[in-house]
C-alpha cells in the first residue's frame, strides 16, 4: 500500500543511511529473522549500552502498562503518527486514504500494512480516553499479521478480551470509549515514545519488563553479537566455577591464556548450536 503523509521509501532510505542490507518495498531495512530471534535473549542494559556507545542515547521508553509482561516482545518497527483532528486536515487525510483503497478507520490503515516480525508503534501523544487504537478485534488481526504484539503511546479497550491475545503490548492506559478526534499524520515515519525516544521505521524494537528499547537497524546485529558474548563468558565462568576448574578470583579477574582459549573453544560450540 501506498504511504500515507509525509512517508516515502526514498525518505526511509534516507533517515536509514547507515543500514546497507536489505530493505522491505517500503524502504524500511530489513534485519533478519535469525537477529530478530536471537534478540529476544538480549537485555534492556546490554542493548542500551551497546547504542549509547555509538551516541543513540534518546532510545529507551519506560513506565509502561504492559499487558502479558512474561513475554519479550521484539521485531521490526513500523510506525504510525497520530494528531488531534482538525476538519481541514482529516478531511485531506481521508481523502488520500480512500485514493489509496484504505478500508476502515485510520487505526486499520497501519495495522493493514503489517506482516510477520514486525512490532507496531503508534505515537498517540498519550491519549487514553477517546485515544483506544485497538481493543480485542483490531489487536487479534496486530497479532494474526506479525506474531509480535505491539507499543502506543496512547490507550487500548476490551482489555478482558485483549488479553487473551498472546502477545506483549506496551500501552500507556486503558479506557473503554473508542478511538476519535485524532488523524493519522503518516505511516512509516519517525515518532516519539514517551519523553524521549525517538523511533525510524525499522528499528528492532526490544520489550521486556523495564521497559522499551528502540534499537537501530544498523547496531541490532552488534547488540546481539556483544550480548552473546557477555552471556557465553558469564555462562562458561559459572560452568568452570562448578567444576572447580578455576578459582573465583581467576574468573572474575584477567583471564590467563589457556583460559581464552578454552572460552573460544567453547563460544565456537554454543554459536553453532545457535546457528542449527
Amino acid at each position: 500500500m501506498t504511504q500515507i503523509g509525509l512517508s516515502s521509501p526514498e525518505f526511509i532510505r534516507a533517515i536509514t543511511s547507515d543500514w546497507t542490507g536489505e530493505r522491505f518495498p517500503d524502504g524500511r531495512p530489513r534485519v533478519s529473522d535469525s537477529i530478530v530471534e536471537r534478540m529476544k535473549l538480549v537485555t534492556i542494559e546490554e542493548a542500551w549500552g551497546t547504542i549509547h556507545g555509538h551516541g543513540y542515547q534518546q532510545q529507551f521508553a519506560g513506565d509502561w502498562m504492559i499487558l502479558q509482561p512474561e513475554r519479550t516482545l521484539v521485531g521490526r518497527a513500523v510506525t504510525g503518527m497520530f494528531v488531534p483532528s482538525r476538519p481541514d486536515l482529516q478531511r485531506a487525510v481521508q481523502e488520500q486514504g480512500q485514493a489509496q483503497s484504505c478500508v476502515g478507520g485510520q487505526n486499520s490503515w497501519v495495522i493493514d500494512t503489517l506482516q510477520e516480525n514486525d512490532v507496531i508503534v503508534i505515537d498517540l501523544f498519550g491519549k487514553v480516553k477517546d485515544g483506544t487504537f485497538a481493543g480485542d478485534n483490531l489487536g487479534n488481526s496486530i497479532y494474526a499479521k506479525t506474531k509480535t504484539g505491539m507499543v502506543i503511546e496512547g490507550g487500548v479497550r476490551d482489555l478482558q478480551r485483549l488479553n487473551e491475545v498472546p502477545m506483549a503490548s506496551f500501552v500507556r492506559g486503558v479506557d473503554p470509549t473508542a478511538i476519535r478526534d485524532v488523524t493519522l499524520l503518516g505511516i512509516n515515519i519517525p515518532v516519539r515514545i514517551g519523553k524521549e525516544a525517538t523511533v525510524i521505521p525499522g528499528d528492532i524494537v526490544l520489550g521486556t519488563v523495564e521497559g522499551v528499547v528502540f534499537i537501530p537497524a544498523h547496531l541490532a546485529e552488534q547488540v546481539v553479537v556483544e550480548s552473546e558474548e557477555t552471556r557465553l563468558r558469564d555462562e562458561w565462568g559459572h560452568a568452570m566455577l562448578r567444576e572447580g576448574r578455576y578459582l573465583p578470583g581467576q574468573v572474575d579477574g584477567a583471564w590467563t591464556d589457556q583460559m581464552n582459549e578454552e572460552f573460544q573453544a567453547f563460544k565456537t560450540k554454543k554459536l553453532a548450536e545457535y546457528n542449527k
